[in-house]
């Protein structure tokens, strides 16, 4: 081991990564700020630093307490569960590393969600939402159907990027009308109606999902302040989707008006 390099590991062991964590007992609990100090290790992110402070949960002031609670899953910005906001804003903390980010760390719950726990939320409401707007392919597996109708391959490639969504929540967070004055549904949900819908068999239920975002928390309560895009971790043109659901929202109260039942692509 050279000089330098030694010099280089010991400049590593003494540093330390602050975090300011909101805390919150239970449902009902005033939140309330912990700080805590960690030892340094490259490539560190909030979640590793997050374990640390689990495995040994002591606070900056040195007094024992208790361990963070947090909600993580597959560690690689797959399943949506690690949201939370970091530094003021809404993110995946597996993919937010600490060497990116300014200190102290200052940690929060996503506040469009109700607190469970610290940083635990419960996204109940986002997940009924799916059921409402019929977010699956309506099909019966009891027998073999066969091969189902072919999807070009240009429609393909923009729903594959629809289908990214991991239902994180962090669009919602980012969106200022989703809060509990309203009851939109959310970018994210409008985003799986256009997906859904874009399907061949899926658009069985097309008008079904379009008159749930015409109705009372869907389409109309979307401020179009387009937070949503910037804030997705997937990069989903959320805000094109909105913009084609207008579209789709505006023929279909033609055909409600006059009556039509053909379907209008």
């Amino acid at each position: 081991m050279t000089q330098q390099t030694a010099v280089q590991e010991q400049q590593v062991a003494s540093k330390t990564v602050k975090f300011e964590i909101q805390r919150q007992d239970t449902p009902e609990s005033a939140p309330y700020f912990e700080k805590f100090e960690i030892p340094y290790r490259p490539n560190m992110n909030v979640i590793s630093a997050l374990m640390e402070i689990r495995r040994n949960p002591v606070n900056a002031e040195g007094k024992k307490t208790t361990p963070v609670n947090w909600d993580m899953n597959c560690l690689e910005e797959v399943c949506g569960a690690c949201s939370m906001v970091i530094n003021g804003r809404p993110r995946q903390s597996c993919t937010a590393l600490v060497d990116q980010l300014t200190q102290p760390i200052k940690l929060e719950p996503m506040r469009t969600f109700p607190v469970v726990r610290d940083l635990v939320v419960d996204r109940e409401f986002m997940f009924d939402s799916l059921k409402r707007i019929k977010a699956w392919i309506p099909i019966d597996g009891t027998y073999d159907l066969g091969e189902g109708p072919r999807m070009p391959e240009r429609k393909r490639q923009w729903t594959y990027e629809l289908s990214k969504c991991m239902t994180c929540g962090v669009c919602l967070e980012a969106c200022p009308n989703v809060n509990d004055k309203t009851n939109f549904i959310g970018p994210a949900l409008l985003s799986q109606v256009r997906l859904f819908n874009a399907h061949p068999t899926g658009s069985m239920n097309k008008d079904e999902r379009l008159a749930t975002i015409m109705s009372d928390g869907g389409l109309g309560e979307c401020g179009n302040s387009q937070n949503c895009v910037v804030a997705c971790p997937k990069g989903i043109p959320l805000t094109t989707s909105i913009a084609a659901l207008n579209r789709d929202t505006t023929v279909q109260m033609f055909k409600n008006f006059f009556g039509s039942d053909h379907m209008v692509d």
